[in-house]
């Protein structure tokens, strides 16, 4: 008899999403196992049928990720029904991938994408304090005071945010470098000291760099990249 592993393990190496988010669907009651709703904790076995928002999963698929840049309007989540402009039905890669975290809907720039739910989860912990690159256009000129606020840490959403790299790029830009992920986080530390965006790229990703990739275009990491990219989410 083959092996049972739990749901949200068996979901999370199918690519369809994290076991975190396994979870959230099952409380939500959109995952069926052999026509009936699936329980906290279930263990299933591959030749059982598995149902997702009426869509049947298979077992553990190829990993693949994506370097995707993303434009401006575009939001990353994969609710069809609430969201048209979304990231996956945008790219629409023949295998289903989600996005590793978010990147708000007036920003654009470097996301990856991928089907390898383990791998989402080891980027996305904060306490593994993996860097994302952005590149900032503000309203007004950037001074050394702002520079030295940014990087110390800004008081937003009832905490203060983590030190950071920033550095002047031009009169009203800079480039930040951060090791969390707060909800619209720049926006917000900007806001706190009377600045506003007006662009936000994001160009680095851990390992993973934007580079020349057009806006709306996408490319696989393979080869040594994702060896490094895997190596860091395992140290």
């Amino acid at each position: 008899m083959p092996e049972k592993v739990r749901l949200n393990k068996y979901l999370s190496e199918a690519g369809v999403c994290s076991r975190r988010q396994a979870d959230r669907l099952l409380e939500e009651g959109r995952i069926l196992v052999d026509g009936q709703p699936a329980l906290m904790g279930q263990k299933v076995s591959p030749g059982q049928e598995i149902l997702v928002d009426g869509r049947r999963v298979g077992g553990k698929k190829e990993p693949v990720v994506l370097a995707v840049n993303k434009p401006k309007g575009i939001v990353c989540t994969t609710d069809d029904k609430r969201e048209k402009d979304n990231i996956v039905r945008f790219i629409d890669y023949p295998e289903r991938v989600y996005p590793v975290g978010r990147l708000d809907k007036d920003s654009e720039g470097l996301i990856l994408m991928t089907n390898d739910g383990q791998l989402m989860n080891e980027i996305l912990k904060a306490r593994n304090y993996h860097e994302k690159e952005y590149v900032v256009t503000v309203d007004r000129p950037v001074t050394m005071d702002f520079l030295k606020k940014m990087s110390g840490g800004v008081e937003i959403l009832d905490t203060v945010t983590r030190p950071c790299k920033v550095k002047k790029t031009g009169a009203r830009t800079f480039h930040i470098t951060l090791t969390q992920g707060l909800n619209r986080q720049i926006r917000r530390m900007c806001e706190a000291l009377d600045y506003r965006v007006r662009d936000l790229t994001r160009i680095r990703v851990m390992n993973i760099r934007l580079g020349s990739l057009a806006p709306g275009s996408y490319r696989e990491v393979t080869g040594e990249e994702l060896q490094e990219l895997r190596r860091q989410t395992r140290t």
